[in-house]
């Protein structure tokens, strides 16, 4: 674990992608973040607008200025019930300034739905966001569920993840610790 972090903060610290920095520190990553494959180098994302419940629009490009952790997901996926207490308990401990964790309902999923399953999921922290006609989740390259994406703090993408993880994980909280500075 210490390698991980240690291995993972050299690369942050010398301002790099830590996988294009490195390769061998993506081999590093534990348990389910071995799932996750770090870009040789970052790629723009599209500002596809998405919604919240009171039809506020947003776009990816909102966030800039932070790392961010965006998951795809749906009311009726299995893998994203056991995973979205694990992304609130991320959010809960390192959700700020530096970074956020971003949900995104793809597809169709209404208010009500998602408000049941996160009460179904004892998810109270994140944020309830639609794309209801799966348009970001298309230009995006979503094919199934759930699937995370890395940002950098200048809204690019870093590394993706297609599956489940246990985001609130040592392997996954020494990603972001190392991704933070913090």
């Amino acid at each position: 674990m210490l390698r991980i972090v240690l291995a993972l903060y050299t690369a942050f610290a010398l301002g790099a992608n830590p996988a294009a920095a490195d390769p061998a520190l993506a081999a590093l990553l534990e348990g389910d973040m071995r799932k996750l494959s770090f870009h040789a180098e970052a790629r723009a994302v599209p500002q596809v607008a998405f919604h919240d419940p009171d039809g506020a629009e947003y776009r990816l490009g909102d966030w800039q200025g932070r790392h961010v952790l965006v998951n795809f997901w749906a009311t009726w996926c299995a893998p994203c019930r056991e995973e979205m207490p694990a992304l609130e308990q991320l959010q809960a401990e390192f959700g700020g300034e530096r970074f956020e964790v971003v949900t995104i309902a793809t597809g169709r999923n209404s208010v009500e739905g998602i408000e049941r399953f996160f009460a179904e999921v004892g998810v109270t922290g994140l944020p309830v966001l639609l794309d209801n006609r799966s348009a970001l989740g298309r230009e995006m390259g979503v094919m199934g569920l759930p699937v995370t994406v890395l940002l950098d703090p200048e809204g690019q993408e870093i590394a993706r993840m297609l599956g489940e993880a246990d985001w609130s994980g040592p392997s996954a909280r020494a990603l972001v610790t190392a991704l933070t500075g913090g």
